[in-house]
């Protein structure tokens, strides 16, 4: 398996060096963005957005609501701006589920 690749020792163990998988594009969602693509994700889309949007050649954010430079709180932004180089805006339906039963 190691054949024809690069190994290095680190700490008395060997290890197999692999390059990374870069993707053409990264794709990710996110609750507010600003015209500089800094981005503010909301509940499980902070989990693995911040870090996909990285690994894209390319990366396309779409935020629900577009807002000025400045409006975001620069402590809570996610991902800063130099990572995205496309915005989309595409406010989300907030669908809400109603129970409804039959009447008899």
């Amino acid at each position: 398996m190691a054949e024809g690749k690069e190994t290095r020792a680190f700490e008395g163990r060997d290890y197999l060096l692999e390059r990374g998988i870069v993707g053409d594009f990264s794709i990710v969602a996110a609750w507010r963005g600003d015209r500089l693509g800094n981005l503010v994700y909301r509940k499980s889309a902070r989990n693995f957005n911040p870090m996909a949007v990285t690994a894209g050649k390319i990366s396309v954010a779409e935020v629900e609501e577009l807002v000025e430079v400045g409006a975001l709180d620069p402590e809570g932004v996610h991902t800063p701006g130099v990572y995205v180089d496309r915005i989309v805006v595409a406010p989300r339906e907030k669908r809400i589920e109603r129970r409804t039963v039959r009447k008899a």
